[in-house]
Protein backbone atom coordinates (compact mmCIF):
# COMPACT_ATOMS: atom_id res chain seq x y z
CA UNK A 1 0.00 0.00 0.00
CA UNK A 2 1.00 4.07 -0.73
CA UNK A 3 0.78 6.19 1.72
CA UNK A 4 0.91 10.42 1.02
CA UNK A 5 1.76 12.17 3.87
CA UNK A 6 2.80 15.11 5.13
CA UNK A 7 6.25 14.85 6.51
CA UNK A 8 6.12 15.93 10.40
CA UNK A 9 9.21 14.66 11.82
CA UNK A 10 12.54 16.06 11.54
CA UNK A 11 13.88 12.72 10.76
CA UNK A 12 11.03 12.54 7.84
CA UNK A 13 11.90 16.08 6.26
CA UNK A 14 15.50 14.92 6.35
CA UNK A 15 14.84 11.91 4.65
CA UNK A 16 13.43 13.70 1.82
CA UNK A 17 16.06 16.68 1.82
CA UNK A 18 18.61 13.41 1.36
CA UNK A 19 16.16 12.11 -1.52
CA UNK A 20 16.34 15.67 -3.08
CA UNK A 21 19.94 15.60 -3.16
CA UNK A 22 20.41 12.16 -4.93
CA UNK A 23 17.52 13.26 -7.21
CA UNK A 24 19.89 15.91 -8.10
CA UNK A 25 23.10 14.51 -8.28
CA UNK A 26 21.37 11.71 -10.64
CA UNK A 27 20.01 14.33 -13.03
CA UNK A 28 23.13 16.03 -13.16
CA UNK A 29 24.81 12.97 -14.19
CA UNK A 30 22.66 13.04 -16.79
CA UNK A 31 23.06 16.88 -18.24
CA UNK A 32 19.93 17.86 -16.73
CA UNK A 33 19.06 20.37 -15.10
CA UNK A 34 18.68 21.04 -11.58
CA UNK A 35 17.73 24.31 -9.51
CA UNK A 36 20.38 26.67 -9.13
CA UNK A 37 18.92 29.45 -7.63
CA UNK A 38 17.03 27.56 -4.30
CA UNK A 39 18.79 25.78 -1.76
CA UNK A 40 15.72 22.88 -2.55
CA UNK A 41 16.66 20.27 0.40
CA UNK A 42 16.75 23.04 2.97
CA UNK A 43 12.74 23.60 1.46
CA UNK A 44 12.63 20.23 2.58
CA UNK A 45 13.98 20.34 6.04
CA UNK A 46 11.93 23.56 6.45
CA UNK A 47 8.59 22.38 9.25
CA UNK A 48 6.65 25.60 7.83
CA UNK A 49 6.72 24.67 4.26
CA UNK A 50 4.48 21.29 5.04
CA UNK A 51 6.34 18.79 2.68
CA UNK A 52 4.61 15.97 1.91
CA UNK A 53 6.09 12.12 0.83
CA UNK A 54 4.95 9.61 -1.17
CA UNK A 55 5.71 6.05 0.59
CA UNK A 56 5.56 2.18 -0.11
CA UNK A 57 6.31 0.30 3.08
CA UNK A 58 7.87 2.84 4.72
CA UNK A 59 10.49 3.95 1.49
CA UNK A 60 9.96 7.53 0.80
CA UNK A 61 9.77 7.41 -3.08
CA UNK A 62 8.47 11.31 -3.70
CA UNK A 63 9.00 14.03 -2.32
CA UNK A 64 6.82 17.55 -2.87
CA UNK A 65 5.46 20.66 -1.33
CA UNK A 66 1.70 21.06 -2.16
CA UNK A 67 0.31 24.66 -1.75
CA UNK A 68 -3.13 25.98 -2.71
CA UNK A 69 -3.50 28.68 -5.55
CA UNK A 70 0.21 30.21 -5.14
CA UNK A 71 0.78 33.61 -7.33
CA UNK A 72 2.51 31.90 -10.22
CA UNK A 73 2.78 34.44 -12.53
CA UNK A 74 1.33 32.12 -15.19
CA UNK A 75 -2.17 30.18 -15.10
CA UNK A 76 -5.42 31.86 -13.88
CA UNK A 77 -7.85 30.64 -11.31
CA UNK A 78 -7.27 28.30 -8.36
CA UNK A 79 -5.30 25.17 -8.40
CA UNK A 80 -3.06 22.80 -6.27
CA UNK A 81 0.79 23.71 -6.81
CA UNK A 82 3.07 20.57 -6.57
CA UNK A 83 6.21 22.33 -5.73
CA UNK A 84 9.65 20.73 -5.60
CA UNK A 85 8.86 17.03 -6.76
CA UNK A 86 11.49 15.09 -6.41
CA UNK A 87 11.19 10.95 -7.07
CA UNK A 88 13.83 8.21 -5.84
CA UNK A 89 16.31 8.25 -8.68
CA UNK A 90 15.16 5.15 -11.63
CA UNK A 91 11.54 4.55 -9.70
CA UNK A 92 10.47 7.15 -11.18
CA UNK A 93 7.56 7.12 -13.86
CA UNK A 94 5.79 4.87 -11.19
CA UNK A 95 6.27 7.07 -8.80
CA UNK A 96 4.99 10.09 -11.23
CA UNK A 97 1.84 8.03 -12.35
CA UNK A 98 0.83 7.40 -8.74
CA UNK A 99 1.12 11.18 -7.87
CA UNK A 100 -0.93 12.17 -11.05
CA UNK A 101 -3.92 10.07 -9.67
CA UNK A 102 -3.39 11.36 -6.05
CA UNK A 103 -3.18 15.24 -6.85
CA UNK A 104 -5.81 15.03 -9.49
CA UNK A 105 -8.03 13.29 -6.44
CA UNK A 106 -6.93 15.67 -3.71
CA UNK A 107 -7.49 18.51 -5.56
CA UNK A 108 -10.64 17.92 -6.71
CA UNK A 109 -11.76 17.01 -3.22
CA UNK A 110 -10.65 20.54 -2.69
CA UNK A 111 -12.87 21.92 -4.96
CA UNK A 112 -9.82 23.32 -6.78
CA UNK A 113 -10.46 23.08 -10.80
CA UNK A 114 -6.29 22.14 -11.82
CA UNK A 115 -3.35 20.73 -10.40
CA UNK A 116 -0.52 22.73 -11.37
CA UNK A 117 3.55 22.14 -11.53
CA UNK A 118 6.68 23.16 -13.64
CA UNK A 119 10.02 21.03 -14.74
CA UNK A 120 13.48 22.70 -15.33
CA UNK A 121 13.69 23.17 -18.88
CA UNK A 122 16.73 24.72 -20.94
CA UNK A 123 15.92 24.92 -24.14
CA UNK A 124 12.83 25.35 -26.00
CA UNK A 125 10.65 22.08 -24.41
CA UNK A 126 10.55 19.83 -28.20
CA UNK A 127 14.02 19.93 -28.27
CA UNK A 128 15.11 19.84 -24.69
CA UNK A 129 16.64 16.60 -22.64
CA UNK A 130 13.23 17.04 -20.63
CA UNK A 131 11.38 16.19 -23.84
CA UNK A 132 10.69 12.65 -23.01
CA UNK A 133 9.82 13.39 -19.54
CA UNK A 134 7.39 15.67 -20.69
CA UNK A 135 5.34 13.23 -23.50
CA UNK A 136 5.43 10.48 -20.34
CA UNK A 137 3.58 13.17 -18.86
CA UNK A 138 1.04 14.19 -21.04
CA UNK A 139 0.21 10.30 -22.03
CA UNK A 140 -0.83 10.57 -17.88
CA UNK A 141 -2.69 13.37 -18.35
CA UNK A 142 -1.04 16.37 -18.13
CA UNK A 143 -1.07 19.31 -20.38
CA UNK A 144 1.84 21.10 -21.06
CA UNK A 145 1.32 25.02 -21.08
CA UNK A 146 4.23 26.34 -22.50
CA UNK A 147 7.42 27.16 -20.45
CA UNK A 148 8.40 30.64 -18.79
CA UNK A 149 9.87 31.58 -15.66
CA UNK A 150 8.91 28.95 -12.63
CA UNK A 151 8.72 29.44 -9.20
CA UNK A 152 12.44 29.53 -8.63
CA UNK A 153 13.20 32.39 -11.22
CA UNK A 154 14.52 29.48 -13.96
CA UNK A 155 13.03 28.29 -16.82
CA UNK A 156 10.42 25.81 -16.47
CA UNK A 157 7.69 23.51 -18.40
CA UNK A 158 4.80 24.93 -17.33
CA UNK A 159 2.55 21.77 -16.66
CA UNK A 160 -1.87 21.37 -15.79
CA UNK A 161 -3.91 18.71 -14.60
CA UNK A 162 -7.14 18.34 -14.69
CA UNK A 163 -8.33 17.74 -11.04
CA UNK A 164 -10.98 14.68 -10.89
CA UNK A 165 -12.02 12.71 -7.83
CA UNK A 166 -11.38 9.12 -8.04
CA UNK A 167 -13.36 7.18 -6.33
CA UNK A 168 -11.69 3.74 -4.68
CA UNK A 169 -8.08 5.52 -4.83
CA UNK A 170 -7.73 4.95 -0.62
CA UNK A 171 -7.78 1.69 -1.25
CA UNK A 172 -4.29 2.19 -3.52
CA UNK A 173 -3.17 5.21 -1.97
CA UNK A 174 -3.70 6.70 1.50
CA UNK A 175 -3.74 10.08 2.22
CA UNK A 176 -2.72 12.17 5.80
CA UNK A 177 -1.49 15.58 4.04
CA UNK A 178 -2.33 19.15 5.77
CA UNK A 179 -4.95 21.00 3.99
CA UNK A 180 -2.27 22.59 1.49
CA UNK A 181 -2.91 26.88 2.52
CA UNK A 182 -1.80 30.23 1.46
CA UNK A 183 -1.60 31.18 4.78
CA UNK A 184 0.09 29.87 7.49
CA UNK A 185 -2.78 27.79 9.21
CA UNK A 186 -3.40 24.40 7.93
CA UNK A 187 -4.76 21.29 9.67
CA UNK A 188 -4.78 17.38 8.48
CA UNK A 189 -7.15 15.84 6.09
CA UNK A 190 -7.44 12.54 5.41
Amino acid sequence: MYEMRTLCTDAERDEAAALVQDRQRWLTMRGLPVPARADVPALFRNPQSKPAGLFEDGLLLACMIPQRAPDLGWGQGPCLFLSCIHTLPDRSDDTIQLITLWASDFAARRDLPLVRAEALARYPLDVDPIAPFLRRLTDMGWDVRGSGTGQHEERAARLELIAEQRSGLSALIACQVHEPQSSADSRTIT
